[in-house]
């Protein structure tokens, strides 16, 4: 069994009667195929390649119509297709372990106006040191970014991870959730928790001379910013309620933090804070790295998904298809991740485009 049937294997066929003329494997193996080499439609690109596919599945009843992989797509369920993530990293052997960052990202052409459909709106979960993907979930109708990505986390193995997040899941039902689940999490801290805000920013305003500090420098393009790391894990004096005094404001709170950034551009000098709660007991240079490490699910993920696969003007937005078709691009993204890691993404997919040679040294890495 190669990598590829593992992979999907478990994913439920929501196909009956003719429609399931085509192996549900072969036809999910030609559109990531199609994803990992830049194809804009999966039939244009199976027409083009029939000797590639050939090469390895067997193609009974000759290829796929365009119908046939739209269908499907819009069919599938997504629960079912996401399991792909976990099934991917068994397949490597990877574990869970370092920082794992979660934020949202709206696919801005999935919107039906003649339907009343919002953009589809997907939370990730990104390895940051691994620069993979494990898991997605999309915000369900009245619900939030909030509740999806509790419900993502919910079907993770946290244990090892730090999970970082925006201050939009400062929430204690998220903290307490990810401690349940073995892990870890780093949340900002913004004007969504007022009231922890002003006393965590009166204590760094102040701070005692002893706190733990960690000072990182980047010059670049006439640009150079300054970036000052303080943490305290002293956190008796923060309580949640006066009516529970010995509540912690946050299940496992144990570090209050601080990045204070000055940059200078210009001959201007600008200054700016950020503050942070953490129920991991980090040193200042560790709370420095998961900072830094949290912002690569916008330049390895978002980035790369809307500057590299077009993401972002991609217009499927009938049933199941917008979230299944987000999945598979964060797939073929993660096989383009683990293969030769000397070139870019963009150049990968263009030399997997180019030749069947390459394409199946992209797909054999994995088996």
């Amino acid at each position: 069994m190669t990598w590829l049937s593992r992979c999907f294997e478990g994913v439920e066929d929501p196909r009956t009667g003719n429609a399931v003329r085509h192996d549900l494997l072969e036809v999910l193996t030609m559109a990531l195929t199609a994803a990992i080499c830049g194809a804009e439609t999966c039939v244009d690109f199976a027409l083009d390649r029939e000797a590639l596919f050939r090469s390895f599945l067997k193609l009974e009843n000759g290829l796929p119509s365009h119908d046939t992989f739209s269908r499907l797509f819009r069919l599938i369920d997504p629960a079912s297709f996401s399991t792909c993530f976990g099934r991917f990293l068994e397949a490597l052997g990877e574990r869970g372990e370092g920082v794992l960052a979660i934020d949202g990202k709206t696919l801005r052409r999935s919107f039906d106006r003649a339907a009343g459909g919002s953009p589809l709106h997907v939370v990730s979960a990104f390895a940051c040191e691994r620069r993979l993907v494990i898991g997605q979930a999309a915000v369900a109708e009245g619900g939030n970014e909030i509740t999806a990505a509790r419900e993502l986390l919910s079907l993770l193995d946290l244990t090892g991870m730090l999970v970082t997040g925006d201050a939009i899941h400062c929430q204690n039902e998220t903290a307490r959730l990810i401690g349940e689940r073995g892990g870890d999490w780093l949340f900002a801290l913004k004007d969504n928790r007022p009231a922890i805000r002003r006393a965590v920013a009166a204590f760094f305003a102040d701070p005692p001379q002893d706190l733990d500090e960690h000072i990182d420098t980047d010059a670049d393009h006439g640009r150079i910013e300054v970036r000052t790391h303080r943490v305290c894990h002293d956190v008796e004096w923060i309580f949640s309620d006066r009516r529970y005094p010995h509540e912690p404001t946050m299940p496992g709170l144990a570090t209050v933090a601080m990045v204070e950034a000055s940059v200078t551009q210009g001959g201007r000098t600008t200054t700016s804070q950020r503050l942070y709660l953490s129920s991991a007991t980090l040193s200042a240079p560790a709370f420095a790295r998961a900072v830094r490490a949290h912002w690569r699910i916008e330049n390895s993920l978002h980035w790369v998904l809307d500057t590299t696969f077009d993401e972002d003007r991609a217009r499927n937005r009938k049933d199941h298809a917008p979230e299944n078709l987000a999945t598979l691009r964060k797939l073929a993204l993660n096989v383009l991740q683990r293969a030769r890691t000397d070139i870019s993404i963009r150049r990968k997919r263009k030399r997997s485009g180019w030749s069947d040679e390459f394409a199946r040294s992209i797909l054999g890495q994995m088996r």
